[in-house]
């Protein structure tokens, strides 16, 4: 059936779309672009934990460490060593930003090999750096490549899923983010051994997913929505063919895609995509949730888990080799959540595991103030370190199966094919922004904070929670180019947002929406 069909507040029907070994075989090695971020992810905050790197690039850090009557929670607070995590994550925003246009212009497919090999040789210079300059040049190199291959991968996962089956299939990327993770933890926790170049072996080993995804990249298509709107229509219907099996009929799928894409220019015209997002009112909602999705997974705390877990682990009273190996148990925790999100994610839909995973988060947080606080400023006892740790892997579960994953299926399936490069480029530059922002002032906030960081990144939670239960739709099963606005339409909130003739349907989330939101507004006025 051409475009699908809704029926009441029911599925989508979903063309042909069955899940074949081709398309699994495409998104596995188009989803491998999330190994180098993982990797990196896993290994900074492991390198920065060891005393042959410390040694060798801050000497003053192990000073610290040597000072019995040093803060617990200051002993690692150096701004040039925040700074050699955090560079990445900057240069991942300008490039995210370069590679919306290049998207556009030359395909998802090509992006994701730029990244690639600029991930390769900030490998090479990092595991080669005789100076902190070195280091920090590396880093760029690999932020250019986290930026390429984090703006085209989830979108190149969305546009050729079958709608049914889309949340697994997208959640792949944080799949492979956490075998990257997983990855880097086990190989801190094994070249800690080596002696003097240990980290050196550490950051090289990176070149690994990166030539992975270089490798994949040479067997997979372009996407479908890609092609056609550089107009290779031939070749999109190939690789549609190739993607939905030799027996099915893609022609209606085909020109669904093909008549949004003519739509939105006639439309739009060539009015650039940033531009569209920011003046158009109907794109309002995009523009939004491009923002505060990745705003909010990084002030969930999973800064904490991602990069300092060895840092909080010697913090709390774990020696180098335990600090290190409680960090791979949260990485290995962290992967068997979101291969339990990939199950469920489009049988119970988006907004349940974002709700579920956001209280999980809240009460592990709050958990872990009280027993640090309660405690003092000194190191933990061994049972309430233990406690810490099952704490902080009930946290990574939960964030495994809602925040992680979903802050890249939810961006990447809700643009429109006119915008969908501008808004996953301003995804992914809010995120690492927001991420560059946090690995800069996390270790200087712990020392301030204490275990008050905790309550701090519980509250923003609270926010985030509540924001995505009022707010946000759900777009599970809806296909991608034909029906994606009808969710739009039916929200209570952004209803009035939409372009179609009678957008705001009065159901019953609506009117409930319509309620509170007038209770609100009166409790206000009444205040004011």
């Amino acid at each position: 059936m051409a475009g699908g069909e809704f029926i009441g507040n029911g599925p989508f029907k979903d063309y042909d779309g069955k899940i074949t070994v081709s398309v699994i075989l495409t998104c596995i090695m188009a989803a491998s672009g999330g190994l180098i971020f993982g990797y990196d992810i896993g290994i900074s905050g492991g390198v920065t934990a060891m005393e042959s790197f410390l040694k060798e690039f801050f000497p003053e850090i192990l000073k610290k460490m040597s000072n019995s009557e040093q803060n617990e929670y200051c002993i690692y607070d150096s701004q040039i060593l925040t700074a050699f995590t955090s560079s990445l994550y900057i240069a991942g925003l300008f490039a995210s930003l370069i590679a919306a246009s290049a998207a556009k212009a030359l395909g998802r497919l090509v992006v994701m090999l730029v990244g690639g090999a600029a991930f390769f040789f900030g490998a090479v210079l990092n595991a080669s750096a005789i100076n902190i300059a070195m280091l920090i040049i590396g880093r760029i190199m690999l932020g250019f490549g986290v930026g390429f291959t984090n703006q085209a991968t989830p979108l190149y996962l969305a546009e050729v899923a079958p709608a049914r089956w889309r949340g697994a299939l997208t959640t792949a990327f944080q799949f492979f983010i956490g075998i990257g993770v997983l990855a880097a933890n086990l190989t801190n926790y094994a070249t800690s051994r080596i002696p003097n170049w240990g980290w050196r072996l550490s950051l090289g080993l990176a070149a690994v997913p990166a030539s992975i995804l270089l490798v994949a990249a040479l067997f997979i298509p372009d996407t479908p929505s890609s092609l056609l709107h550089r107009r290779k229509v031939s070749a999109a219907r190939s690789a549609l063919l190739r993607l939905r099996g030799p027996t099915a009929d893609i022609e209606a799928e085909l020109q669904d895609i093909t008549s949004s894409i003519e739509a939105a220019e006639a439309r739009d015209g060539d009015e650039g995509q940033f531009r569209r997002m920011l003046r158009r009112r109907r794109y309002r909602p995009h523009l939004v949730m491009a923002v505060l999705i990745p705003l909010f997974q990084q002030m969930s705390g999973v800064v904490v888990v991602a990069f300092f877990a060895p840092v909080l682990f010697r913090t709390v009273g774990f020696g180098s080799d335990p600090a290190l190996m409680s960090a791979v148990i949260l990485g290995a925790v962290n992967l068997a959540s979101i291969l339990i999100a990939s199950i469920v994610i489009d049988r119970y839909g988006r907004k349940v595991l974002f709700l579920q995973g956001g209280l999980q988060i809240i009460i592990c947080e709050v958990a872990v103030a009280w027993i640090l606080g309660s405690n003092g400023e000194g190191k933990l006892p061994k049972g309430h370190s233990i406690a810490v740790l099952v704490l902080m892997c009930t946290f990574a579960a939960g964030f495994g199966w809602s925040w992680g994953p979903l802050s890249w299926v939810v961006p990447s399936e809700i643009f429109p094919v006119e915008i969908r490069s501008a808004g996953q480029s301003i995804n992914v530059a809010i995120n690492l922004g927001a991420t560059f922002l946090q690995t800069q002032v996390f270790l200087s906030m712990l020392c301030h904070f204490k275990y008050g960081i905790f309550i701090f990144y519980a509250a923003w939670v609270v926010v985030m929670t509540a924001f995505v239960a009022a707010f946000l739709p759900e777009t599970k099963g809806v296909p991608l180019d034909s029906k994606m606005n009808s969710v739009w339409a039916g929200h209570w909130f952004w209803c009035r947002h939409s372009s179609g003739p009678a957008p705001c349907v009065p159901n019953q989330t609506y009117i409930a929406g319509r309620h509170i939101y007038n209770i609100i507004c009166t409790y206000s006025n009444r205040k004011s």
